[in-house]
């Protein structure tokens, strides 16, 4: 496929990451999976946007769009994802595989899985660089390599660059992981669950250590979480993803305070809180995400929505589109009207005991 052209409105000057009604879609033998299905957002360099949702709704598949990482032979991506000016839905493999590691990194939920456990952390670290940049031989891409380790908070980095991955503890792979994925100074750092597994001491050491190198390197981060914890300490914007849709997009005062959408309120209400009761009986939300080969016409939370009912029928047959709440940038899709989903919200609160 031809690389696609640029347009007059092409957003060099813009966002670093600009996604445009970006749609993937996966062929099965039992039918096709949507797994986006319109998402659009953007993320600009010296900032964090939290990606949250339950498993299945189209978190981490929007971050493999944005790395190019689908197989084009199962996979169907469409719609504008603009890195630096550059649009790669459609660029050739090659060359998404240059952008891939230099422009835009990642780092993966499961460091244990994602290193290779034959070589040396070291030696895979100083090979990210060498991919890059080919002028530099092994002693430098070593250096390299043992600049990162001891950048990321390593002890001892020159010894730990000759260990293996079995040989670091959980929170100590994570940080391998990041070291790898900033080697070349990426503008673009994407985090799928980067704190899964850890203990809270290590989450706390591992979040701050990705703002403090955000500071230094003035990347964009797109953190991918179902932790609204984690969310409120180190997101600057959120978007709440529901059966690979954008349900609600704010930033984060805006929809960890004054949430919109009534799946956010059910987020919020399945947390458990410093400030309530610590007797009181967390609220799940009820039911199960829907199948993405068969999403419920309509809106697709309306099968586990309290006010479905509320909408006439709207809420059964129309998708809602996401539009500004008055006055304001923050965007929710939700046929409840404004001043209706003001007072459920204060039910809501009232129904949990405490406004998050």
């Amino acid at each position: 496929m031809a690389a696609p052209k640029a347009s007059a409105d092409t957003p060099a000057d813009g966002p670093y990451l600009r996604v445009r009604d970006l749609r993937v879609r996966f062929r099965t033998e039992d039918g096709v999976v949507r797994a986006v299905d319109g998402v659009s957002f953007a993320v600009e360099r010296g900032r964090t946007l939290g990606i949250v949702g339950e498993s299945g709704s189209g978190k981490s598949v929007t971050s493999l769009a944005v790395l190019g990482l689908h197989d084009p032979r199962r996979t169907e991506v469409s719609g504008e994802i603009w890195v630096g000016g550059r649009n790669i839905v459609g660029l050739p493999e090659a060359e998404i595989r240059r952008l891939r590691g230099r422009d835009i990194a990642m780092i993966f939920q499961d460091p244990l899985s994602a290193l290779h456990p034959y070589y040396p952390v070291g030696r895979q670290i100083a090979e990210a660089y060498r991919i890059h940049h080919p002028e530099a031989n092994r002693h430098a891409a070593h250096r390299r390599a043992v600049e990162m380790l001891d950048r990321v908070g390593i002890p001892q980095p020159a010894r730990r660059a000759e260990q293996y991955p079995h040989e670091f503890s959980g929170g100590m792979r994570q940080r391998a992981m990041i070291a790898m994925a900033l080697v070349n100074d990426p503008a673009l750092l994407i985090a799928d669950e980067p704190t899964t597994a850890l203990d809270v001491t290590v989450q706390a050491q591992i979040l701050d250590l990705l703002a403090d190198l955000q500071q230094e390197f003035h990347s964009a981060i797109i953190l991918i979480t179902h932790d609204l914890g984690v969310v409120s300490q180190v997101a600057d914007d959120v978007l709440v993803m529901y059966a690979g849709r954008a349900v609600e997009h704010g930033s984060v005062e805006q929809v960890l305070r004054q949430p919109q959408h009534p799946y956010t309120w059910g987020l919020l209400s399945s947390v458990p809180s410093l400030h309530g009761d610590p007797n009181a009986d967390l609220l799940p939300i009820p039911g199960n995400p829907p199948s993405l080969i068969n999403i419920p016409p309509g809106c697709a939370f309306h099968p586990r929505c309290r006010y479905a009912d509320h909408t006439g029928t709207r809420s059964y047959r129309e998708v809602p589109e996401l539009r500004p709440v008055a006055g304001t940038n923050h965007l929710v899709a939700c046929h409840l009207p404004e001043e209706e989903r003001r007072r459920r919200y204060a039910e809501e609160i009232a129904r949990v005991g405490v406004a998050r």
